[in-house]
């Protein structure tokens, strides 16, 4: 049997930036010539960046992903690397845009693979099976493709497969195995959810199943806005065998070699299979067959929840931070669990020399608040400050008759004024802290607590935010690091703090009960009745759906954050404001 060394690239592109990425696929295939590579594999729209949403509907675009692509394959050449098959995801178009008037039909802008080889764009394939749920608005933006593409490759027919085209069945992994092909290239861009590893792994082998062929499954990481994408690239063999994994949320390059069927039958000849036609085509000369021992890949195991969550948090945050070239970001600290948990997080995505924490102490605050937030700051580093909001309250209160939650609004606002100057004056971007359960009962103040750019736990429910404050702590402790959370943040009641003993129990139930409640109405969209049935009290219920029903004004204008569950609240659930349907009891 041959043996092909692939060299499967986990990189991070940049949405928009088109010759950095190109210059990516450059530096990292020659890492990959380096190593002995004989076939080399980017991500889903590696030129372009993943999602680029309406860029989609620029003509402008769209020519400079093509030109670029061209231009990249003549850049290989001329790198010394022309011999090597580079396969690369790109934006394509054979068609007018779906929304112009001149539309045609089964014509548009396509999701692409392309293969590169001596200078030239040897191949293409469009992608077959087009998200439309969740995240993904790909039938808004694309054409589906009707043909597999199958390369020779190095006496080895290889068969072009994007993401998507994974998770159905049907379609490409059936004409592929009716083409007998060896080997199955499967490029992501894969956004990130909890857990989604496990789910990924049994769904690559019964694809490699349906396909009866090896599957190389190569996914993006990095962030992009909400999403963010984690890699866990991986090889499958046709029984299942899980050959090779790559790490997440780091670039890495998985090289392997791996035995695959000797190609019959006669390369050139088109034919249809399960509904498509199949597109022949040959590459035919590569870098020679490797020699010496094996390279192995490795196995990277997956690890547990809290570390996979904060990772995702770590990188979605940098890169939002980077890639928008902010040079620092402020936060309020409070001394509570949110803000510092938020606090470690940019601290770990950006080191405390770009982090500034403010405390924002009103006559309300408790000394023990005060206390905690200086204790975070002297063990993450960050650069810390004291701005005490009591007088400018006054001020307001002195020519405003307010009273109730008008004045613990007002503090929450004035905390917003003085974190949104300190943005203006010396170039942060604002981080606020409100964590999802929160934001799905509109528990938070509009224009307050809520004012920012961006929320590193928009996504992650109250008790998660527990859940990843004691990990990273005892995850500092096994590396004999100062724990960056102090205990008393994590121990005691959460408490906004606006008016004298205030806890958020006076308003909500306790979050060990409204956790459960929110996420099977938000992330499960289970009714009332189905939320009873499930055990949890229908006066709670009653109250807290109607708390989330009401709240989505508010949540309609919330900074984006990264995902990191199976339905966030913005790109994933999207309702109306106005809207008078509710859950009756």
């Amino acid at each position: 049997m041959p043996t092909l060394r692939l060299a499967l690239s986990q990189v991070n592109p940049s949405v928009g930036d088109l010759a950095g990425n190109a210059d990516l696929v450059r530096s990292w295939t020659r890492q990959a010539a380096d190593a002995g590579a004989q076939l080399v594999l980017f991500p889903e729209m590696m030129l372009t960046g993943y999602p680029v949403e309406d860029l989609v509907f620029r003509r402008s675009f769209v020519a400079a992903s093509q030109a670029t692509l061209r231009q990249l394959a003549a850049d290989l050449a001329g790198d010394g690397l022309g011999d090597l098959p580079v396969v690369v995801g790109y934006l394509d178009a054979d068609g007018p845009p779906q929304v112009s008037g001149d539309a045609e039909p089964g014509r548009g802008a396509r999701n692409a693979a392309a293969l590169l080889h001596r200078g030239e764009v040897v191949a293409r394939y469009f992608k077959h099976h087009l998200p439309n749920y969740g995240v993904f608005d790909e039938d808004r933006y694309f054409v589906s493709g009707d043909e597999l593409t199958v390369v020779r490759i190095g006496g080895v027919d290889v068969a072009l497969t994007i993401c998507e085209d994974l998770w159905q069945a049907g379609g490409p992994f059936t004409a592929a195995r009716q083409a007998g092909v060896g080997l199955v290239v499967n490029i992501n861009g894969s956004p990130y959810e909890l857990n989604k590893d496990d789910i990924r792994l049994p769904l690559v082998r019964r694809r490699a199943a349906e396909a009866n062929a090896t599957i190389a499954y190569v996914n993006m990481i990095g962030g992009q806005d909400e999403l963010v994408f984690e890699g866990d690239s991986m090889i499958v063999t046709p029984d299942g065998e899980l050959l090779t994994r790559a790490p997440q949320f780091v670039e890495h390059l998985l090289v392997h070699d791996v035995e695959l069927p000797a190609a019959t039958g006669t390369p050139g000849n088109d034919g249809v299979a399960d509904g498509m036609r199949v597109a022949y085509h040959t590459v035919d000369a590569i870098p020679p067959a490797p020699t010496g021992p094996a390279v192995i890949g490795g196995l990277i195991e997956p690890v547990a929840d809290e570390a996979e969550v904060w990772h995702a948090l770590v990188l979605g945050l940098r890169d939002y931070v980077n890639k928008n070239r902010f040079s620092s970001v402020v936060l309020g600290l409070s001394g509570g669990i949110d803000s510092a948990v938020v606090a470690a997080l940019a601290v770990d995505a950006l080191g405390p020399d770009r982090v500034v924490g403010v405390s924002l102490p009103s006559q309300h605050s408790s000394e023990h608040s005060r206390e905690d937030a200086a204790d975070l700051a002297k063990r993450t580093g960050l650069d810390y400050r004291v701005e005490p909001i009591q007088p400018m309250v006054d001020a307001f209160l002195a020519n405003l008759s307010l009273s109730g939650i008008a004045v613990e609004n007002l503090q929450a606002r004035v905390r917003g004024v003085i974190l949104m100057a300190l943005s203006n004056q010396e170039g942060h971007l604002v981080l606020t802290t409100g964590n999802k359960s929160e934001l799905a009962v509109g528990y938070s103040t509009l224009y307050g607590d809520s004012v920012g750019g961006f929320n590193p736990i928009k996504d992650v429910w109250k008790t998660l935010v527990w859940r990843l404050a004691k990990w990273r702590n005892t995850d500092a402790a096994r590396r004999g690091e100062t724990a960056p959370i102090p205990e008393n943040s994590i121990g005691k009641p959460p408490s906004a703090e606006l008016s004298p003993g205030q806890l958020d129990s006076d308003s909500l139930p306790d979050y060990d009960v409204l956790d459960p409640i929110l996420i099977g109405y938000v992330d499960g969209d289970l009714g009332r009745d189905g939320l009873v049935e499930s055990g949890h009290d229908p006066a709670v219920v009653d109250k807290v759906l109607r708390l989330v029903d009401t709240a989505e004004y508010k949540r309609r204008q919330s900074a984006p954050g990264t995902k990191i569950s199976m339905k966030a609240f913005g790109r994933d659930r999207r309702l109306p404001i106005t809207n008078r349907w509710r859950e009756h009891g």
